[in-house]
């Protein structure tokens, strides 16, 4: 089920005159949206204004570029006459799910389907189940905020385009900082199993491709073989990568407790008899939170320079180009301490994690906000044929969001 010209629409098009009354109705409704990330978010996005504002709450929007992808930000209101919208705590996911392209499904992945103690669909566990958790809360802290007694704002932030490189959440900060709102903390639901996990590594993908120069391989002096400057490249990367798992300063609560590169894919040549003129190559960095890009774009940009003056010697028409393609910062730990006390006291779980995948949570943080990841399911079903998510999950999300709900009461 895509959203484009060729679907059926009244698969896309939910009913407003009633909602689900608990998680897992919402959870079922929302996979029932094809938001892969190739695809309109708003049919989604409409359907959750639509519940919010019957709630009686101001719905913001932020969309892409193109307007067919929007953001949604919304607001429980606090304080006695219900009008405080400052500082207050964000639950945060994003709408979008990756593709089902080739995979081999045992039930239709738009269709949430309960087997045994399992809801398999596409975005079960990443990340419906926290939203449909999130939504399925919403009436409560209306209801409190109607009769005063809701201390601190609860908001919702839901995102597109974080499956391809956290495209989304920058637009929702900076409508934030642009309406003086300054969240005091967010809790991004990403599947941890309900662990709390308190700092993730950031990413950043490079694109590098080598101009070299054809000629037949019978006359390779006449040439500039970009395969071999790229592969010459490729290993000073490698060694780069050596060089990073041997520092002093790693984590040891990351199940690599270093930063790492590694090359993704390379092609180049048309012909095994010609000096090829292109090769290309991807590779991917993973810092810890405390390191930064230019602490290997320096020395491979010193590498590259080297490398470029070689060819150009030989043929001026030459060159490397080195380009970034995603970017999503590291989420530190340096300042949730209070929040991560909180969630400790919930969840009676002291336990910090921290994960070598990238979330949002890097971008709130780096916005101002501290964050910390928490939510159902487990990221080892993300992404899989079957994605599924334990039902005792998102009852265990929602107790937790009960108990967090609770917090945002007490005096």
């Amino acid at each position: 089920m895509a959203i484009n010209d060729s679907n059926d629409n009244d698969r896309q098009t939910m009913s407003h005159a009633s909602y689900p009354a608990n998680s897992i109705d919402w959870l079922s409704r929302l996979i029932g949206f094809d938001t892969v990330s190739r695809y309109s978010n708003l049919a989604l996005i409409e359907d959750v204004r639509a519940y919010c504002e019957q709630l009686n709450l101001m719905v913001n929007l932020t969309f892409n570029e193109a307007k067919n992808k929007a953001n949604l930000f919304v607001t429980v209101p606090a304080g006695e006459d219900g009008d405080k919208v400052n500082h207050g705590l964000v639950l945060s996911g994003h709408t979008d799910v990756v593709p089902v392209d080739g995979q081999d499904w045992a039930s239709e992945p738009f269709d949430a389907t309960i087997r045994g103690d399992r809801l398999y669909g596409r975005g079960a566990c990443d990340m419906k189940g926290f939203i449909a958790c999130a939504l399925n809360l919403l009436p409560q802290a209306v209801q409190l905020s109607n009769k005063g007694q809701l201390r601190r704002p609860l908001h919702l932030a839901l995102s597109f385009d974080e499956e391809v490189g956290c495209l989304g959440a920058p637009l929702i900060l900076a409508d934030l900082k642009a309406r003086g709102i300054t969240p005091d903390y967010c809790i991004v639901g990403e599947p941890t199993n309900m662990a709390m996990v308190v700092a993730h590594k950031g990413i950043a993908v490079y694109r590098c491709r080598v101009h070299g120069k054809s000629a037949h391989s019978s006359l390779t002096a006449q040439g500039v073989n970009a395969i071999s400057y790229a592969s010459r490249l490729v290993g000073y990367v490698d060694t780069l990568a050596e060089t990073l798992s041997t520092r002093d300063d790693g984590d040891a609560l990351f199940d690599v407790p270093y930063s790492t590169i590694s090359i993704g894919t390379i092609k180049g040549g048309t012909a095994t008899n010609i000096v090829p003129n292109l090769c290309e190559f991807t590779f991917d960095y993973r810092n810890l939170p405390h390191m930064t890009q230019d602490d290997i774009l320096v020395p491979i940009q010193a590498k590259v320079d080297e490398l470029i003056q070689q060819m150009q010697a030989r043929a001026p028409e030459t060159g490397i180009e080195l380009l970034r393609e995603v970017s999503v910062p590291a989420m530190t730990d340096k300042d949730s301490a209070e929040l991560q006390a909180l969630v400790a006291a919930l969840t009676q779980d002291h336990e910090r994690h921290k994960v070598a995948y990238a979330t949002e949570g890097g971008q709130f943080t780096n916005g101002g906000i501290p964050t910390i990841i928490c939510g159902p399911g487990s990221i080892e079903q993300a992404h899989k044929a079957d994605e599924y998510v334990e039902l005792s999950e998102i009852a265990r999300c929602d107790e937790f969001l009960q108990k967090l709900l609770d917090s945002c009461t007490a005096q």
